[in-house]
């Protein structure tokens, strides 16, 4: 049971900082030409929506990617 703990955890340190990492990424973007209101609720919003959306394609890369190599010692058994 510690183990599906572990691994929750890990899956959500790992979603938090492809978070933190993707909206970091996204202010450096120059979108401003892009909005009516640039500094309004929707822009903010959709820059919100963008980054989880975002975000979530990098932490599933990740995480994927160390399943899969956690499956790897199999092959020599």
């Amino acid at each position: 049971m510690l183990n599906f703990g572990v691994q929750a955890m890990v899956y959500l340190i790992v979603h938090i900082c492809a978070l933190l990492l993707t909206w970091w990424a996204i202010q450096s973007l120059n979108l401003e030409f892009l909005f009516k209101n640039p500094k309004g609720a929707r822009a903010k919003t959709l820059l919100i929506l963008l980054s989880i959306a975002i975000s979530y394609l990098v932490a599933d890369f990740f995480l994927d990617y160390l399943n899969q190599s956690l499956y790897l010692p199999q092959i020599y058994k």
